[in-house]
């Protein structure tokens, strides 16, 4: 009888000890099954919903372990979804061209800032760091000055409406309200082919899995610590000779990178983007997959988000007059009853965790405990 036992404790422990690579490699087996699973047009909407999922987990990170509510986020996911649109059009002008929008408008010539993406590795990297650095200058300012909490929040929540209204009044040079549409190509693979449709997903895919696997990495370390830190101790932080303020600017730079690769590769997947799709309100619903999958867990912004998504997909079309009311009552019954959302569920873990590694919840409680001690040392020396 002892020596299943002992077996079943060797094997969960060896699970345990490397529950990051079985994951991922279970993760990556998943992805390349989807493809085999799913229609052309169900693998576009999962390649949707993932550029989705790559701003969530950005938000995880600045919310969940910084703090920091942002409702902006909006703002940056278009800022990344504009510069791959602009080059993405400027792919299909030939030389002296120019978009038949701003031809209407009597252009003739391309503004500046559009001849600037035209280099296509330019362009690649111009999707996140154009947003990470305009989040570093906003995070100076703000965080610098001391905003923190609801302050923050309204801010950032007032920047995405104005980046909305900036964006339509600058009609001649972004498309106004009915923006920039019709890509034919995607750094010179054709977007009409299925083939490169499914490439298109792997790499939605591959990129969220990145973010995780850095963000994992990041919790992990001593940065981790310093992010959680300034957001549960703020002024002791401060005490103990760190700037919270730098320390918040990292996190929240990173979280708008995220969100502009996010809407970079929305672009491709659906062949569109316009100040509609990062006005207030879809930046509400960008935080609500968080809310809902648990904004300080791991995975629990990409499920949650993959989740409203699905049921954004299934209940608009099925009931389109009353989905609006549906995801609010969603929205406000996760905040009444599960405030840190589905990950807040702890019978459900010890049993994941008891039936993965063969050790009871009491024995993890004990291990993390045990795991935890040296930080609480460190803390008290402190």
């Amino acid at each position: 009888m002892n020596a299943p036992t002992t077996s079943s404790g060797v094997a969960g422990a060896f699970i345990g000890k490397y529950r990051a690579w079985f994951g991922t490699a279970i993760t990556i087996v998943l992805i390349f099954l989807m493809p085999a699973v799913l229609s052309t047009y169900s693998l576009g909407l999962l390649a949707k919903y993932l550029c989705y999922a790559m701003v969530a987990v950005g938000i995880g990170l600045a919310w969940g372990q910084g703090g920091m509510l942002t409702l902006g986020q909006g703002m940056f996911f278009g800022l990344g979804a504009y510069v791959m649109a602009i080059h993405l059009k400027l792919e299909e002008l030939g030389p002296g061209e120019v978009p038949d929008f701003m031809a209407q408008y009597g252009i003739t010539q391309l503004p500046g800032f559009w001849e600037l993406f035209r280099n296509p590795v330019i362009a690649a990297i111009s999707v996140a760091v154009v947003p990470g650095a305009i989040a570093a200058i906003l995070g100076i300012l703000v965080f610098g000055r001391g905003v923190r909490g609801a302050y923050f929040a309204i801010l950032s929540q007032a920047l995405v409406a104005a980046f909305s209204v900036l964006l339509i009044g600058q009609s001649k040079t972004t498309g106004g309200a009915n923006g920039l549409s019709d890509f034919s190509g995607f750094f010179g693979y054709d977007l009409t082919d299925p083939a490169n449709k499914t490439m298109i997903y792997f790499i939605c895919a591959f990129l969220t899995l990145g973010m995780v696997l850095i963000v994992r990495w990041i919790r992990g370390s001593f940065m981790g610590e310093l992010i959680i830190g300034v957001r549960d101790q703020e002024n002791r932080m401060k005490f103990l000779g760190y700037n919270p303020a730098s320390i918040k600017v990292f996190a929240f730079s990173l979280a708008a990178m995220f969100a502009g690769i996010g809407g970079a590769m929305f672009v491709p997947v659906v062949g569109i983007i316009s100040p509609s799709d990062i006005g207030v309100t879809p930046s509400i619903l960008m935080l609500a997959g968080v809310v809902i999958g648990g904004r300080t867990t791991l995975l629990g912004p990409v499920i949650g988000t993959l989740l409203v998504r699905f049921a954004e997909t299934q209940l608009s079309d099925a009931y389109p007059s009353a989905w609006t009311y549906i995801e609010g009552l969603m929205f406000i019954l996760v905040i009444a009853f599960a405030p840190m959302g589905l990950g807040q569920f702890k019978g459900v873990w010890p049993w994941i965790v008891e039936k993965v590694t063969g050790r009871s919840s009491g024995a993890a409680v004990s291990a993390g405990a045990a795991a935890a001690a040296p930080v609480a040392a460190k803390a008290v020396k402190a």
